[in-house]
């Protein structure tokens, strides 16, 4: 028989306009579906989870990040763009053995979990070989998580500008794995695009990416290499398409942000790494001013943390900053981006985003039931005065109480179910010093150490 639950007596948090938000309410799971939400579904026959003292909301989705790197977590912490870009995408990524990616894809999917995130897209673009794409397809499906694997193809794609078109191995990934879209795990493209790419080898990689109609997302206007006009060069040659997600967008001009408005394109921002690295001021205001919705993204964790609940609170502060920054600003009515918005950019937002917004991003019956229970009779959220507020303002990833991932239980309890926490941090530990050993006896990178003292030199922009 399928299994039902019966999330009772919490305060839920929809996502959904025509539910909204209950102060107390049930959400009735059946097998892998939403199939009720109300104040008082009464008696059902099902297994109950008491939901009392928690909010119940949709699983939290990350639509940029590169999880092949998370347990190299910390060492960006005080590097530069250009300093990421030599130390680790052009230095440790050439060390990594397909167990290695693996491991990072473990790890960095766990983490992620464990945090609230129910959904993420992997960009991975350091897949050397169809043994390294295998291994990170495989981590995310042992995980757990929803996930998709946007291939980006190997280390060697990235020597700046590059004329090497993408992996073909990418047909193979599809045809193998991805042969239904149904599945948890499904499938993306991950783009140079014309920042790192030439633009006769952006062209054919989209044309790539459309016939095997995967969905693509690529990088653009993250710092200096955003200056160049990318999405003007794009639209130079009819590229552009509602098919395209732009990650970051910092740097693009008003004018390029008109043209993914009006191709249909949406844009996935990081504002905790944009403003750590030097990408440029979240583009959060200006993407909203030409209709954009963006998504939220956590990007890499070499530098910040791995968790949305984070995230959301810079892209609230920096926007606001912004506006505040303006002449007149305390004379405004009201704010212009609210803890709606940014919870919003974190759910149904990042479900649209990923083309998933018939199955997740909110607690609406016939979606997949991934669901959070964070705690709120706790001092850090009790009383419960503005749910989402609250949640946007003060929550963080030791609130999460209990996930739901298609109807699974995932976590209970503030744990995770099984043994794949101990099994992240084994693998984390083991991989970072196997891969270090190996840097630190090459001569290309011999000063690659752990402690926080390694300064790579930095990569220029347009080199």
């Amino acid at each position: 028989m399928t299994q039902r639950r019966l999330i009772n007596n919490g305060t839920v948090v929809s996502m959904d306009p025509a539910i909204g938000d209950l102060t107390i309410g049930d959400v009735l799971v059946e097998g892998d579906k939403i199939q009720a939400v109300a104040p008082d579904l009464g008696a059902v026959d099902a297994d109950v989870v008491d939901a009392t003292g928690c909010i119940v909301l949709p699983g939290l989705i990350d639509t940029h990040r590169h999880t092949w790197q998370a347990f190299l977590r910390g060492i960006a912490a005080d590097w530069t763009l250009g300093q990421y870009m030599t130390g680790l995408h052009l230095g440790l990524s050439g060390f990594f053995t397909a167990e290695d990616t693996y491991a990072g894809n473990f790890v960095g999917a766990v983490e992620a979990l464990d945090s609230g995130i129910t959904t993420l897209l992997d960009w991975s673009h350091n897949v050397n070989t169809p043994e390294h794409s295998d291994a990170a397809v495989q981590a995310l499906a042992d995980s757990g998580i929803r996930a998709v694997f946007a291939h980006g193809g190997g280390a060697d794609m990235y020597q700046v500008p590059s004329d090497m078109p993408h992996d073909q191995d990418v047909r193979r990934v599809r045809e193998e794995y991805f042969s239904s879209d149904d599945n948890l795990v499904t499938m993306a493209m991950a783009l140079r695009g014309p920042q790192f790419a030439t633009l006769d080898v952006t062209e054919s990689d989209l044309a790539l990416a459309r016939e095997l109609e995967l969905p693509v997302t690529l990088h653009a206007g993250d710092g200096e290499w955003g200056r160049t006009g990318p999405i003007r060069q794009l639209a130079t040659r009819n590229l552009l398409g509602p098919d395209i997600t732009y990650v970051h967008c910092n740097t693009l001009g008003d004018d390029e942000l008109r043209l993914i408005a009006d191709s249909g394109g949406t844009a996935s921002i990081a504002p905790d790494i944009e403003m750590q690295m030097g990408h440029g001021w979240p583009a959060t205001g200006r993407l909203l001013a030409v209709g954009i919705r963006p998504s939220l993204s956590i990007d890499t964790c070499v530098s910040n943390g791995g968790h949305l609940w984070g995230t959301m609170r810079v892209t609230l502060a920096t926007q606001r900053a912004i506006d505040n920054s303006e002449p007149g600003a305390s004379d405004r009515p009201a704010v212009s981006l609210g803890s709606r918005d940014v919870l919003s950019f974190a759910t149904i937002d990042g479900a649209r985003v990923l083309g998933l917004e018939h199955k997740a991003g909110s607690l609406t019956p016939g979606k997949q039931a991934d669901i959070l229970l964070v705690r709120s009779d706790t001092l850090s959220l009790a009383p419960l005065n503005n749910p989402v507020g609250q949640l946007v303002y003060a929550a963080h990833p030791g609130l999460v109480d209990t996930i739901l991932v298609a109807g699974e239980v995932v976590k209970r309890r503030g744990i995770l179910v099984g043994d794949v926490a101990k099994r992240a941090c084994q693998l984390a530990a083991e991989h970072r010093d196997a891969l270090f050993d190996r840097a630190a006896r090459s001569q290309r990178l011999a000063d690659a150490r752990v402690g926080g003292g390694w300064q790579p030199a930095p990569l220029a922009a347009g080199t």
